[in-house]
């Protein structure tokens, strides 16, 4: 059963993972001493390649960035195949995300939830009022009915699809969903493939055919798999015929010297990626055995966090917050409740120090 949401323009904004700034605050401490589960991000941390980048690059700060990221979208470009001129760099791929909303002035969006809730926002504060959420429910193994929402476009003018889902891990395969983007195109709907975990499982993109379908929009993130979220950097993919509409709504030099530069030293790092890949397949390993050992479900995940679900979670993501660790409370995600979380994959260290405290807990909690 499809379920229909309409919201009103200017709703504040929800919370995100990441906010280690106001636990810190919290516990009067330090925030470089909060152990961070709520934001998936590379384990590895920044590369020593980028951070030598920034180095380099710090003398240049006086100058006006490249407004165009010409460097940058050479390098995106080559990475994806995707031609520069339909590239578009941004201040994180959310940047983007409310461009879109902006550029291509949708009276009615349909959404496949649950999901980052910018999408939501952004098409809110723009004026859309008529926001179809489409749920990917857990009887159905947090799969996408491809049918259905392929059905459901018919009555939208933009329509966007997460791959790999957040926060559920799920992935769809690049057949999948072509069959949504040909589909999309047959509706005259604008879809929007948001890629911001892809780099996790590269082989699922369709990036590349953004310059076959003209209805076509896809989001990157480079802060997830290169874990520089503080520099904030993202990319659009998009067809010829929206390069006006999106350069005209667009910000100047929403993406800094430091980030541009920082982006084109992650993307040529293969070392920095095969290690990725090397210490996230052993390290799930061991998430995965402490998940069953504690007797907590959590759903299959081909990228860096996994999504659980138990009736201890409340007390858990409490009782963990005072002991300084953040986890991603899921309540705010529509379809979602206080019994799921989310938990990124962090370095062995860290992962054994959550998993001590969380045995800690429910051991004082089963006396």
């Amino acid at each position: 059963m499809l379920k229909n949401a309409h919201h009103a323009a200017g709703q504040s904004a929800p919370g995100h993972g990441g906010d280690v700034y106001s636990l810190a605050t919290d516990l009067r401490t330090h925030e470089r001493k909060i152990l961070d589960f709520s934001a998936s991000v590379n384990p590895l941390g920044t590369s020593k390649k980028v951070k030598a980048a920034i180095r380099k690059t710090l003398k240049l700060l006086p100058g006006y960035p490249d407004p165009n990221c010409t460097l940058l979208r050479r390098h995106i470009s080559k990475k994806s195949g995707v031609p520069d001129k339909n590239i578009l760099c941004g201040n994180g791929s959310t940047e983007l995300i409310y461009l879109i909303a902006r550029a291509v002035k949708p009276a009615k969006a349909l959404i496949a939830v649950p999901a980052f809730s910018e999408y939501e926002r952004a098409l809110s504060v723009n004026g859309v009022k008529a926001i179809t959420l489409f749920p990917i429910e857990e009887k159905d193994d947090f799969q996408l009915n491809i049918e259905a929402f392929i059905e459901q476009m018919i009555d939208a003018d933009i329509a966007f699809v997460s791959n790999p889902n957040t926060p559920t891990g799920h992935v769809l395969s690049t057949d999948a969903v072509l069959s949504i983007v040909r589909h999309a195109e047959l509706a005259n709907c604008y879809i929007v493939i948001d890629e911001a975990f892809l780099d996790f499982v590269p082989q699922e993109t369709v990036g590349a055919e953004v310059c076959n379908n003209p209805r076509l929009l896809v989001l990157r993130s480079l802060t997830k798999f290169y874990a520089i979220s503080g520099l904030r950097l993202g990319a659009l993919f998009f067809h010829d015929e929206l390069s006006s509409a999106l350069t005209a709504n667009k910000e100047p030099w929403s993406v800094n010297t430091l980030a541009q530069r920082a982006g084109v030293a992650a993307l040529n790092d293969r070392a920095y990626e095969a290690e990725t890949f090397k210490y996230l397949k052993k390290e799930k390993v061991y998430m995965e055995k402490m998940l069953r050992k504690l007797e907590i479900n959590f759903f299959p995940s081909n990228i860096n966090f996994y999504l659980v679900k138990d009736e201890r979670a409340p007390l858990l993501y409490e009782e963990l917050r005072k002991r300084g660790i953040l986890l991603r409370d899921c309540s705010n995600f529509h379809g979602l409740s206080g019994k799921y979380l989310r938990i990124a994959v962090k370095s062995h260290r860290e992962n054994a120090l959550l998993f001590k405290n969380i045995s800690s807990i429910l051991r004082k909690n089963n006396r």
